[in-house]
């Protein structure tokens, strides 16, 4: 019996860049096609939660009935990445879902940043 051998990786088709960019235009390209009313929707709620301190995840947003379901899943990523941009929210590491659709996969768990609550509270 012998080992499985992979071949040696090519020299550049591991290209973080490219994957940077790919994501970034994913993103652009969900950001555009989502309807108004729910970004202007998820924004607040996602402002709320961020007001609050405390970690959280896109489920908790429709947990506590700020926002509903978008129509595409990939809708929480320009979501998350505008207000991340803003400088509104911050990654605060990768916990299981609270979703029981998705069986306890891993998402992104944000929180409001220092500077965002602050203004927040003034």
């Amino acid at each position: 019996m012998s080992q499985l051998q992979f071949p040696t990786p090519v020299p550049g088709t591991v290209d973080p860049a490219a994957g940077e960019t790919a994501k970034r235009t994913g993103i652009a390209r969900a950001v555009e096609n989502t309807p108004a009313d729910w970004a202007v929707a998820c924004r607040a709620a996602i402002e709320e939660m961020a007001r609050r301190g405390q970690p959280f995840q896109a489920a908790d947003l429709i947990a506590e009935g700020l926002v509903d379901e978008p129509d595409h899943h990939a809708r929480w990523g320009g979501a998350f990445s505008a207000a991340a941009a803003a400088g509104v929210v911050e990654h605060a590491g990768v916990v299981p879902s609270s979703r029981a659709t998705v069986h306890r996969s891993l998402c992104r768990q944000w929180i409001g940043t220092p500077e965002y609550r602050t203004e927040a509270a003034a």
